[in-house]
């Protein structure tokens, strides 16, 4: 699938909404979207509202898509952030919650890039409270060695 940031749709949304400080020169700043977004509920709830929507549609008409295809694929995977807080899970067969240490997640987040780290945690459903939610539950606290052997796991469980 493509991401959604690259539509000219989201991103005339959001220049429209914050300005062009948010895509300049046409493209798409994440970081400053996250600036914005998070530094008031509303504007978070705003654009909320334009995303999940369109992450819905998409992932429907993806699986759609694959359903058609000969032979099917055994399995596809979509990595969905806030899946639970947004109420998509029921357009997912099942789903996989990758939980890891608060502390560990946080210092992978900011080692990413990734600003208004406590913002965004404290929008998140709990990790408790997502793999209770979860169909399967992996915990990353390793290497990502360790990540993709629990994963393959679980891959075999879902061809079965």
């Amino acid at each position: 699938m493509h991401e959604l940031y690259a539509s000219d749709e989201l991103r005339d949304a959001v220049v429209a909404r914050w300005g062009d400080e948010v895509a300049p020169g046409g493209v798409v700043d994440r970081p400053a979207i996250a600036r914005r977004a998070f530094a008031d509920p509303g504007e978070r709830a705003w654009l909320e509202g334009l995303l999940w929507p369109r992450v819905g549609e998409r992932v429907a008409n993806w699986r759609a898509e694959l359903e058609r295809r000969e032979p099917r694929p055994a399995a596809a995977i979509v990595e969905t952030p806030l899946l639970f807080e947004a109420g998509m899970e029921p357009l997912y067969d099942a789903t996989i919650a990758v939980v890891a240490d608060e502390g560990l997640r946080s210092e992978r987040a900011a080692a990413r890039g990734h600003e208004a780290v406590d913002e965004r945690a404290a929008r998140q459903l709990s990790q408790d409270e997502k793999a209770a939610r979860a169909t399967y539950v992996v915990h990353n606290d390793g290497s990502p060695e360790d990540l993709q052997s629990a994963l393959a796991v679980i891959l075999q469980q879902l061809r079965r």
